[in-house]
This record gives C-alpha cells, structure tokens and sequence, in this order.
C-alpha cells in the first residue's frame, strides 16, 4: 500500500535492501496477478480445513484408523494452522512476506503431497500437521502484501475478494471433498483431496517468486520471544481441547488445559508490558493496538467467523446424520450460503459511504434473524426446501456485508509499516473463532441432541436461537469499530 506514516520507536526499520518500486509502479495487470497468487493460496488454506471431513470413511476403511487418529488426522491440520499464525506473522516481517509465503507454500504443497502417499494412520498425523506449519507460514502474509500492494479503492476491494474467498474455500470444501472422493479419478480414492493442491501448488511455486514484488525493506525487529512463546502455548493450550475435547468427551485435562490457556493469555498482557516498559519491542507494535476501532473489530470478527463456522458444521451434522443426506448434497445445499457472502463482500461499496457504520451491524442482525428462523423452520424435522435455501442465503449476505468491510474499515486506521501485526492479530482472531464456534456450538446441538429426528430437529433450533444471540453480541462490537 502506498500510504506513508513514519513509524513509531516499535516500528523502527533498518533497511535490508535496496527500497523496491512503490506499489503503484506495479501497473493494474501485475497487481491483479500479485491478488490471484496470493488469494489461491488462501484458497488452498481455506479448503483443506474441511475437505477432508467428506474422505473420513474411506480413509477408516483404506487404512484401518481408530477414532482418536481420525480426530487427529481432521484437526492436526487445524491445530497447526491457528497456533503458528502469530509466529507466521512474525517470521515475514524478518525474512520479508514474499520469501516466507514462498516457503510456506511450498510445504504446505510437499505436505500434500506427502499425505496423498500416506501409508499409515501415523504418516498421515505427521503430514497433516506440517500442511498446517505450511499455511501458518503462507496465509498471514497474504493480507501484509495486499496491505502494501493496494491502496484507496483497490486495496478495499482486494480485501472484498479475500473475505469473499474465505467463505467460498469453507463451502467448496464441503462440495469437491464430495466429487472428488465419488469420482475416484485413477483409483486414488481419498487420496485425490489432497493431490488436488499439489498441481496447483506446484503452478504457484513457478509463479510467486516472479510476480510477487520484493519488500521494500526487511524489518528490524529484535523478536519478543518469551512473548512469542507464551502466546503461542496459550493458543494451543486453547486449541487443542477445543479440537478434541468434545470427541473425548471432555476428559479432565482439556478443562485444565482452557484454565492453563486463560493464565497463559493473562501472562502475554503482563510481558509484553513488562518488555515495552524496559523500551523493548512487544511482539505486538503499539500503532497497532492503539489505532481506532481494532481491538472491537478483533472481537466482532471473532465472534462473526464463531458464529458462521459454528452454524456451518452443526447444519451439516444435522442435513447428513439426522435428515440423512449425503456429504456431496449437504454440501450442496451450503452453496446459496457461500454465494451471497461473495456477492455481498464484492459490491458493499456499492452502497453509498455514509451508510457504511450503520450497514455493518445490520448485516449481522440480518443475518442472525434469518439464522434464527431457519432453526425455527427446521425446527421439526421439515426437509431442507425453497425457503429454507433462501436463507441460508441470506444469512451469506448479512454476514458478507459485515465482515468484509469491517476488515477493510479496521486496516485502513493501521500504518502500513504495521501490516504484518495487523495481520497477525486479524487473521488468528478469524482462524480461532471457527474453532471455538464449531466446539462451542457443536458441543451444544450434540448435548442437546437425542436419539430422535424430532429431538435433534429441536437441538438445532435451540442453537440457532443461541448462535443468534450471539450475533448480536458482534453486531454491538462492530458498531463501536465502525465510527
């Protein structure tokens, strides 16, 4: 982005290199190849957290896995991929966004690889851990170099097309995890969810290095390790009872390890004052926390992606295991969902600037109402028609018309220099609300859930109508970042 604000002490750089050309010196044909480099890649990111949910019976069946290793082959990835996003963040500003996202990208299209050729339940773990350490690497500087890449009008509607992206990748995971496995392209079976990265990976690895531009300069940084550290142990210890708690059926060390999480995050707010005390550099830079409306804006698309990402996997559940469809038409039936949150990310601008603020929050309460009576409709086992459609549909469009320019909104008040923090502290607030939404609101239709089509069906109006609530607790935070 060209915008120039001098940096603050935290910000301090040291040039590394000769500054590369300004932004605008790209020309529109390049910048709009620098948007399709970067946003395939978050493509890519996106759909293998849930593609791999359709292969789940077949890779029991091929290779003989228990229950806890297909928990583990479902959230290593996840797991990874939301604990490293901070240190991700980190390692870009030091060794500059288009080299770390290079080598994210190129293993996380190894790791693909690798788990297309698994041989056991334990390689596959392995794998797809490291396919979660690749896009940990890969997908915070996608925003960092759209930040530095556009400004103005082009920089609001490259951010539309990642928040459309976003939502496409969580559907499209849900419909080619489906037709893939049922095509069985060359006998591969499951296998073919993850060699289908592999090809485009590999295009993209010919490609980045010499259409993403060169930073102008490589930060300086001294790295806050023990902040680091603490950060990234509370993530996890958060993490990873959410992934697996509800599976284990809440043993006693997933609750030890959300106190454990909670002491650790209140720890990180104590070092990093104690490091900027002492006139250190906190792994978080101060333009950062203190620009208007971030820290509301944080917690509005927390809450946003919980809610989304929490209504999207208690749905399937209730489309595939109570009304009985198949993975690939429950799928299906998300699309209308996926398609008016891209349609609406891509033209809010259309609507007239001054009813922006005010558009924002009504988006999430359009789209908590039509959650909400969906449940209502649903809400006696009635089967999934016309009405129905219409709005999931439009609960697309009242959380597409938030989201993306609440994120837009948010970075536009950030220093450039600061991109790659806003970034860190953005895309890990969206990564980590799906989890907490999908154990939080997952956990509450199961417990609510019984044996019957009619107890079930009543499950879920009850968590929409939570789920809803809830909405409106982001629709409040994102009113105050909104002004």
């Amino acid at each position: 982005m060209t915008q120039t604000i001098s940096p603050g002490p935290a910000a301090a750089t040291t040039p590394a290199a000769a500054p590369a050309a300004p932004p605008a010196a790209l020309g529109a044909r390049r910048s709009l190849a620098v948007l399709a480099v970067i946003l395939t890649g978050q493509f890519m990111a996106v759909l293998d957290s849930s593609i791999v949910n359709v292969a789940i019976p077949s890779i029991r069946g091929s290779l003989h896995t228990s229950g806890a290793a297909l928990q583990l082959i479902v959230a290593g990835y996840v797991i990874a991929y939301a604990v490293l996003l901070v240190t991700g963040a980190r390692l870009g500003d030091r060794f500059t966004q288009r080299r770390t996202f290079v080598a994210g990208l190129a293993l996380f299209t190894l790791a693909s690889l690798a788990c297309g050729l698994a041989w056991n339940e334990t390689s596959l773990i392995v794998f797809r851990f490291a396919q979660g350490v690749g896009a940990a690497a890969m997908v915070p500087q996608i925003m960092t170099l759209i930040q530095r890449t556009f400004t103005g009008h082009a920089r609001a509607r490259a951010l539309s097309v990642y928040s459309a992206i976003i939502s496409g990748g969580m559907v499209a995971g849900q419909v080619l995890g489906g037709l893939i496995v049922n095509a069985d392209l060359f006998g591969s079976g499951w296998r073919g969810v993850f060699l289908v990265n592999v090809p485009i990976g590999v295009a993209l690895l010919v490609a980045a290095p010499r259409i993403l531009p060169p930073s102008a300069r490589r930060l300086e940084r001294r790295l806050d390790l023990p902040g680091l550290a603490t950060l990234t142990a509370s993530v996890l210890l958060l993490v990873l009872p959410l992934v697996l708690g509800r599976e284990l059926d809440w043993p006693m060390w997933s609750w030890i390890a959300l106190i454990a999480s909670a002491i650790g995050f209140a720890l990180f707010v104590v070092i990093e004052r104690i490091v900027a005390s002492r006139g250190g550099e906190p792994l978080f830079a101060r333009a950062v926390l203190t620009a208007p409306g971030l820290v509301s804006a944080a917690v509005a698309l927390f809450v946003i992606m919980a809610t989304f990402g929490g209504w999207m996997f208690v749905m399937a559940i209730h489309l595939q295991s109570t009304l009985g469809y198949s993975a690939l038409h429950a799928g299906l039936l998300f699309v209308p969902l996926g398609v008016t949150f891209a349609v609406a990310s891509l033209n809010w601008e259309r609507i007239p600037a001054r009813f922006h603020p005010a558009m924002i929050p009504l988006g999430l309460v359009l789209g908590a109402a039509s959650m909400v009576t969906l449940g209502a409709l649903l809400r006696d086992g009635a089967e999934v028609g016309p009405l129905a459609l219409t709005l999931l549909g439009l609960c697309g469009a009242g959380n597409g018309i938030a989201f993306s320019p609440l994120m837009t909104r948010t970075l536009a008040k950030v220093p450039t220099t600061s991109a790659a923090d806003a970034s860190g502290i953005l895309v890990t607030n969206v990564q980590l609300g799906i989890v907490v939404g999908i154990a939080t609101f997952g956990s509450l239709f199961l417990g609510l859930a019984g044996s019957t089509v009619t107890s079930a069906a009543h499950a879920l109006g009850g968590t929409a109508i939570a789920e809803g609530c809830t909405v409106l607790v982001a629709a409040a935070f994102a009113a105050r970042a909104a002004r």
